[in-house]
C-alpha cells in the first residue's frame, strides 16, 4: 500500500524547519520497519500577512510504501511529531492512501497556494474524502498545509524534492543513467526541456534538488560550457527555487 503523509507547521523561528523533521520522520519509519521511504517533497503555499507561518509557509509530503498497517503508521507519526514539534508550533498530520486521493484534495492543494483557507474547511474535506487528518499541537492550523501537501504531491506538478536515496550524499560527476538507478530520479532534462541521455555525464555540484514535473521526479540541468569532459551540470539553485516556490 502506497501512502502519502503530509506534515506542516512543525517549527518555530529558532528550530530546524518542517523539511528537516520530514526527513527525520521518514528515516525513523524505515528504521522501525514500518515503511520504505520513496521520496519527500516540499510544497510552497500562499504567503500572506494574514496567515501565520514561520518563514516560508511550506509543507512537506512523504511518499512511502507501507510495510505495516496504516493505523500503526499514523500512531508512529503522531508520536514522533508530538515529541519533535517545536514549542509554539501548530503541527498538522495527514495520511492518505495514494489511490484514494482524488480531485477535490488536489484542488485544495492548489487553492492553498492562492487563497486563505481554514482548518474547519480542511477537516470537512478530509472527512468527506475519507482521509486521516489531525492537528497535534498549538492552534492545530497545520492541518491546512498538511492536507495541501498530500493533494499537491498526488497531482505531481508541484514542489521540489527534499529527500531521495543518497541524494544529499552524492557529489561530483555521475552518468545520468547511474544517477537514476541510485536515487530513483525518473527524468533528467535541460532547462529548455531537452532530455539528457543516460550515457551523458552530469556534475551534481553542491545543491542538487529535483522537482516534480508531469508526475515524475525530474532533475533540471544546464549545459556546462566550461567543462570539456562533462556536458551537463545541475541548474542553478536560484532557478530551481524560482520555479518551485
Amino acid at each position: 500500500m502506497t501512502l502519502l503523509i503530509g506534515i506542516d507547521d512543525t517549527d518555530n523561528r529558532w528550530s530546524k524547519g518542517t523539511g528537516h523533521r520530514a526527513r527525520q520522520m521518514g528515516l525513523k519509519l524505515m528504521n522501525a520497519g514500518l515503511a520504505d521511504l520513496f521520496c519527500i517533497t516540499r510544497h510552497q503555499l500562499l504567503v500572506d500577512k494574514r496567515i501565520p507561518f514561520t518563514s516560508h509557509n511550506s509543507s512537506a509530503c512523504l511518499l512511502v510504501n507501507a510495510k505495516a498497517d496504516k493505523e500503526e503508521i499514523i500512531i508512529f507519526c503522531r508520536k514522533y511529531l508530538k515529541r519533535a514539534g517545536a514549542f509554539f508550533s501548530d503541527v498538522g498530520l495527514c495520511v492518505a492512501e495514494y489511490e484514494k486521493v482524488h480531485e477535490n484534495v488536489v484542488k485544495w492543494g492548489n487553492d492553498a497556494k492562492k487563497i486563505i483557507l481554514t482548518k474547519e474547511q480542511a477537516h470537512s474535506l478530509a472527512t468527506s474524502e475519507g482521509i486521516h487528518l489531525e492537528g497535534l499541537t498549538g492552534k492545530k492550523i497545520g492541518v491546512i498545509g498538511s492536507l495541501a501537501a498530500v493533494g499537491l504531491r498526488k497531482e505531481g506538478n508541484d514542489g521540489r524534492v527534499l529527500w531521495l536515496n543518497q541524494l544529499r550524499e552524492l557529489r561530483g560527476v555521475h552518468l545520468a543513467g547511474e544517477l537514476k538507478k541510485i536515487t530513483r530520479i525518473e527524468s533528467i532534462i535541460s532547462m529548455e526541456g531537452t532530455p539528457v541521455e543516460d550515457h551523458e555525464n552530469i556534475d551534481l555540484g553542491e545543491w542538487c534538488r529535483p522537482m516534480m514535473k508531469n508526475n515524475k521526479i525530474t532533475l533540471i540541468t544546464q549545459e556546462d560550457t566550461n567543462n570539456g569532459k562533462c556536458k551537463w551540470k545541475v541548474a542553478p539553485k536560484e532557478h530551481i527555487k524560482s520555479i518551485t516556490e
